[in-house]
């Protein structure tokens, strides 16, 4: 990372981290990043889009990285092939201010056997239990509880009052926010003579490198074994995943998704908010589930499912196109019945007025 400085960073530092092709004044000192519409002078503002030259064009902001030349722009520009992902690259290099460790605050307590690496931060009223190994660079903010046998890879966060409860392994460079859970009994029971008899809960959860929980997030343990979240997925605030479910590699779940036990969910899956996944399906890799949809059955990689209860999403528009005009076939339909009785009746009139004169 680049130290920080008090007046910035010059253009031509930010162009030869990116490899954007520079515009403008190569000393002109960026001091911050922000939108098109917050920015003032001294800023830098991504212009990802066409759409959005007008608000660019009465931005405050120094500088844009766009992804072509805009000779109207009243500003320096980065013309970059990439231009969000650059944005998001510089914001993390240079302004974003990484903690410094803090150590051991006062008010911890922790159990025997406790391995602590190097450069760790540790909160007031955290817990840490017996045979719990922290990894190098952790930061673990105020109220976190981690259970025995617990796990945590170098650089993970830890953010307020996030709950870890035993034996369950956190990768490096993870980042949960407040309120999660991770490791909570998996939702069992038995029913016997009329009442639930609880299973224990005996597996763990395994999360990999590079995950991101959102806030209030429940991850379950499993019956036994595993409940899996792999590398580099993204898990957005207020989802359930149930017991033994697994997800794989670099998928997106948006908020209020849930996850029904022993659920398997390949690659780079994404699914829409509030979206429902019954017990032990099968998502292929690559699918997109949309917002709200309810999966009741596998999923073929790559397909992509809407509506409740899911169809492929092509069937669903015919579907739903169909379903906007029912108003209209159902009056279609009554009217037809009313002319096919009205044709019935004046067949049988005439009928009777044939006998009546023979």
């Amino acid at each position: 990372m680049t130290p920080p400085t008090s007046d910035g960073y010059s253009l031509t530092e930010l162009a030869r981290a990116t490899d954007a092709r520079l515009h403008g004044p190569a000393g002109l000192r960026i001091t911050g990043v922000n939108s098109l519409e917050q920015a003032v002078p001294g800023d830098l503002a991504l212009l990802a889009s066409h759409r959005l030259k007008a608000k660019a064009v009465q931005s405050k902001a120094s500088a844009f990285i766009v992804p072509q030349y805009y000779p109207d722009l009243n500003g320096a520009q980065l013309v970059s092939a990439q231009p969000q992902f650059d944005f998001v690259r510089l914001i993390t290099r240079f302004f974003t201010k990484k903690p410094s460790s803090t150590g051991i605050a006062q008010h911890v307590v922790k159990g025997t056997n406790v391995h602590l690496g190097r450069d760790v931060s540790v909160g007031p009223f955290v817990t840490i239990g017996h045979r719990t190994i922290i990894g190098d660079r952790v930061t673990i903010y105020p109220g976190v509880f981690l259970g025995d046998g617990v796990t945590l890879g170098d650089d993970t966060v830890l953010h307020p009052n996030v709950s870890i409860l035993d034996g369950c392994r956190i990768g490096s460079r993870v980042i949960i926010h407040a309120g999660a859970v991770i490791g909570s009994d998996g939702f069992g029971y038995v029913q016997h003579e009329g009442r639930h008899h609880k299973i224990p809960q005996r597996g763990i959860v395994v999360i990999e490198d590079d995950v991101e929980i959102g806030a209030n997030v429940t991850i379950d343990r499993a019956t036994f074994g595993q409940t899996h979240v792999k590398q580099d997925t993204k898990i957005d605030n207020l989802v359930q995943i149930a017991h033994n479910v697994t997800i794989g590699e670099h998928g997106i779940i948006v908020a209020q998704v849930g996850i029904a036990g022993s659920t398997s969910v390949g690659k780079r899956v994404m699914i829409g908010g509030q979206a429902g996944l019954i017990n032990h399906l099968t998502v292929g890799d690559q699918a997109m589930i949309a917002a709200g949809a309810g999966i009741e059955k596998d999923v073929e990689p790559g397909v992509t499912m809407s509506g409740r209860p899911a169809k492929q999403h092509a069937t669903f528009l015919r579907t739903h196109v169909l379903v906007q005009h029912l108003p209209e076939l159902y009056k279609q339909v009554s009217n037809l019945e009313k002319r096919l009785v009205a044709m019935e009746d004046k067949k049988s009139r005439t009928r009777k007025a044939k006998k009546s004169t023979s």
